[in-house]
């Protein structure tokens, strides 16, 4: 039964191993593809921790600089003008105790490097500051540049201040409005053109008008201007007069509310509480009179550009990124900021899924990194946290832009199979079943006539093979039919001899009808050889279907008669002194006899006998048949007793069929006995084995 189903299996092996090497094959691009996405996402996850620490070190590095400092002393406030696109200026507590506001290299490095102007258009500038030092005096700092024609100076005693450039300067603190008018005067001396100008702002308590008689500058109120020897316009002489320069100017506001609530306390609170509500509006004026929009800088202009805020840092974070800032001992943060998502590209949840289970180290490990910033009004601590998630959603969203490349080597090897299977593996089939039913009819009915394979045929290797054995096909029913034909004459030949055979026979017969008349034996034998073959279709048919009468026979005599009367000299028989009963026909068994003497007569050496002896057992006779002459080869030694099997070319022609060996076994076989060839030293041996018989 196994061997049956492991036949049974080996019949489908090709198209098994086909269909299987296509599985095969796609999953081996499925699991290159898990394989990919699982190292991507590894080494993805390795370069987001990377990522995120130098996100952080470089947020450090923000925070540490002066503008950074800046950004944390003064934290990022909601406002409404700020949301409508105005820019609110208001004083920013400096890294710096103070500003020494009569240098200009003091100044313009100060507020550049703290990062604190807010830049406006037409070269405009402006930086409103304190220091973080409550004990350098309550003053409000403001420097920043503009762009003008040559200055044009107010003339010491002139009560009007409006022929000249002046700047107006507005604070609104607590309730309180501070004003300020303050004309530009030249300082004397004069240097080259090339240097610039040099003077300064001198402060007045801002009156309704333009009559300023009387009116005392403010003491405490300290302005400086220096404008550029350079035009702006990079096409104008510099010699020329009437081109656009640029101004940098540096103020120092005297606020009496500060400045009393500094001496009110003992301990005053510094930088102020309030300091976020505080208002300043700088304004310069050209000669002539002050008209709405007519100001050359004007500090409320929208589309101003503010300084670097904390909250500027959260283009640094990418989605799923969080940054608190907190101040040490504190309890609330600072600032706590979250990357903005991105546009986030379409991703398929079934990607997304694999990508989220695929394995990774560590990756459930928190992405943490922190860290501590000093400042002049105390330390921050700066907590950057990570989600890793992030990684699985920018994998995913990728994976699934290239997933159709998966997708198309997939389709790729299903057409591929699908046309194999269609073209070649179905037809391999059809040719195997046809094949397989052609191989049982064969042995079985022997009918062909239902079996073509006309429709397989091709000009393709597998087509060639249809064709080849469709001719063959053709071939073997036309050499079946024609040896039907040569069987049916053959029968009736062997009824018209058997017939005109059995007259003479039967006539011989009775001319020699005594027991005794030797002659009467051998024709019973032919009689008997006749009705075996007669109404047969061939001579293998009829010895096989041949019936034999088995009775007791002495084997011992019937060993000397045959030795006596088988018509070949130099037969001796041995062993057969006393009578050995076995179950034999004796016609058949003097056949078998006969023929096997015949082929020891014709291999025998000459001047050599041919001996035959008998030894016997319990239960069983054996005849040994030996001649002296050449040896059986070894791989004919068992063909010998095949029908039409003879080593002697053109047999037939000399009567010799191949067909004595193939009777003495049939024979044998039917009286339940045995006859096999060996080879001896000095020629071969015939060994005759039957069974003893009983009584």
């Amino acid at each position: 039964m196994m061997k049956a189903a492991l036949q049974w299996l080996a019949s489908f092996r090709l198209r098994i191993l086909f269909r299987t090497s296509f599985l095969l094959l796609a999953l081996a691009v499925l699991a290159m593809a898990v394989a990919v996405l699982q190292e991507e996402k590894q080494r993805s996850y390795d370069s987001y921790q990377s990522h995120a620490a130098k996100t952080k070190e470089q947020i450090v590095a923000r925070l540490r600089h002066p503008a950074g400092q800046l950004a944390l002393l003064n934290p990022p406030l909601g406002d409404a003008a700020a949301a409508a696109g105005r820019p609110v200026v208001r004083p920013v507590v400096l890294p710096y105790s103070a500003i020494d506001f009569d240098d200009q290299s003091k100044v313009r490095n100060a507020v550049e490097m703290a990062g604190c102007l807010v830049q406006y258009k037409r070269h405009g500038s402006l930086c409103v500051a304190i220091g973080n030092n409550p004990w350098a005096g309550g003053y409000i700092y403001a420097a920043g540049t503009f762009a003008s024609h040559a200055l044009v100076p107010h003339v010491i005693g002139d009560e009007q201040l409006a022929g000249a450039h002046r700047l107006r300067v507005t604070v609104n603190l607590r309730g309180q409005t501070y004003r300020w008018l303050a004309p530009f005067e030249p300082l004397p001396g004069k240097g080259a053109r090339a240097e610039g100008v040099r003077g300064r702002f001198t402060g007045y308590v801002e009156r309704e008008g333009d009559n300023y008689k009387g009116a005392r500058p403010v003491r405490e109120f300290r302005g400086w201007v220096w404008q550029g020897g350079k035009c702006l316009d990079a096409g104008a002489d510099d010699d020329a007069g009437d081109c656009a320069r640029k101004s940098f100017f540096s103020l120092r506001l005297p606020v009496d509310a500060l400045r009393e609530a500094l001496f009110r306390e003992k301990k005053p609170q510094w930088p102020p509480p309030d300091l976020d509500r505080f208002r300043v509006h700088v304004e310069v004026l050209a000669p002539g009179p002050a008209t709405p929009g007519a100001a050359i800088f004007d500090s409320d202009e929208p589309g101003a550009v503010p300084p670097f805020s904390l909250n500027d840092l959260a283009g640094l974070l990418l989605p799923g990124e969080t940054l608190a800032i907190r101040k040490a001992g504190g309890s609330a943060d600072v600032v706590q900021l979250s990357g903005t998502e991105d546009g986030a590209e379409p991703s398929s949840p079934l990607i997304t899924r694999l990508i989220r289970r695929l394995p990774v180290a560590s990756y459930d490990a928190p992405v943490e990194f922190a860290d501590e910033i000093a400042t002049p009004l105390g330390s921050y601590r700066v907590l950057l946290k990570g989600d890793a998630r992030s990684v699985n959603q920018a994998l995913a969203a990728v994976a699934t832009r290239v997933s159709w490349f998966v997708g198309a080597m997939l389709l790729a090897i299903a057409l591929a199979w699908l046309v194999m299977e269609i073209g070649i593996v179905r037809r391999i089939a059809r040719l195997t079943r046809r094949t397989r039913g052609l191989s049982q009819t064969v042995h079985t009915d022997g009918g062909l006539e239902r079996f073509d394979l006309a429709d397989l045929r091709g000009g393709d290797e597998l087509g060639i093979l249809a064709t080849g054995l469709d001719d063959l096909l053709r071939r073997v029913k036309e050499d079946a039919e024609r040896e039907r034909i040569r069987a049916g004459q053959e029968k009736d030949m062997w009824h018209a001899v058997g017939h005109e055979i059995m007259s003479p026979l039967q006539s011989l017969l009775a001319l020699h009808g005594g027991s005794d008349d030797p002659s009467h034996r051998y024709i019973q034998r032919m009689q008997q050889a006749v009705r075996i073959l007669y109404g047969s279709a061939s001579p293998s048919e009829a010895f096989e279907s041949s019936s034999i009468s088995v009775q007791a026979l002495d084997l011992a005599g019937f060993l000397k008669n045959v030795a006596d009367n088988a018509g070949i000299a130099d037969v001796v028989c041995s062993g057969v002194a006393a009578p050995v009963p076995v179950r034999a026909d004796e016609y058949p068994l003097e056949d078998v006899f006969a023929h096997i003497l015949k082929n020891a007569d014709r291999y025998r050496r000459p001047g050599t006998t041919i001996s035959l002896r008998l030894d016997s057992s319990e239960t069983t006779a054996t005849v040994i048949i030996h001649n002296v002459g050449p040896r059986i080869a070894a791989d004919f030694i068992e063909r010998i007793f095949e029908y039409g099997v003879s080593d002697q070319a053109e047999a037939g022609a000399h009567g010799n069929r191949g067909q004595g060996l193939f009777v003495a076994r049939t024979y044998m076989a039917k009286m339940g006995g045995t006859v096999t060839a060996r080879n001896e030293d000095d020629g071969v041996s015939f060994v005759l084995t039957l069974q003893r018989a009983r009584g």
